[in-house]
């Protein structure tokens, strides 16, 4: 299982391209070959996955029964703008254009490693998430860790 780790600063260029830093490279050697997938986030946000976790994301969806409503308007919802990425000769990905407007992301971006998968913000989004950090940390880590919201699979 792939697990990223890392917050990455980084500037999309004039034609919309995000240079992948080089410690976040590393991270993911499988890229240059597989390449990646990048769709809208749950928040106001992007998110990158490595191909291999895209495929399993696909996998799962494939289960849902297609008869019913939630289903399918979860499925639209989710894969809605998802779109493959490449790294160029220069180690850049093109962020599309329609996605780069829905999170509202301007030239300054953070990347943020999120387990399997990449967070992409608006850089100014981003601290603002960290304005209203719940004022009991550890209420919320006992809420969410202690066992009520685990998956069982262990994934």
């Amino acid at each position: 299982m792939t697990q990223l780790l890392g917050e990455f600063d980084c500037k999309l260029d004039a034609k919309g391209r995000l240079m992948v830093p080089a410690a976040l490279k590393k991270q993911l050697p499988e890229a240059e070959q597989d390449g990646l997938v990048i769709n809208r986030g749950f928040e106001k946000n992007l998110v990158i996955y490595p191909r291999k976790v895209w495929e399993a994301i696909v996998a799962d969806l494939n289960k849902l029964n297609p008869y019913e409503k939630k289903n399918r308007e979860f499925i639209r919802s989710f894969t809605r703008g998802a779109t493959e990425l490449t790294l160029d000769a220069a180690g850049r990905v093109l962020l599309p254009k329609s996605l780069v407007e829905f999170a509202g992301i301007s030239a300054d971006v953070v990347l943020a490693c999120q387990l399997d998968k990449i967070e992409v913000w608006d850089k100014q989004a981003y601290e603002d998430l960290f304005d209203d950090v719940p004022e009991n940390f550890a209420n919320l880590a006992e809420e969410v860790m202690g066992n009520k919201n685990r998956r069982e699979d262990g994934e």
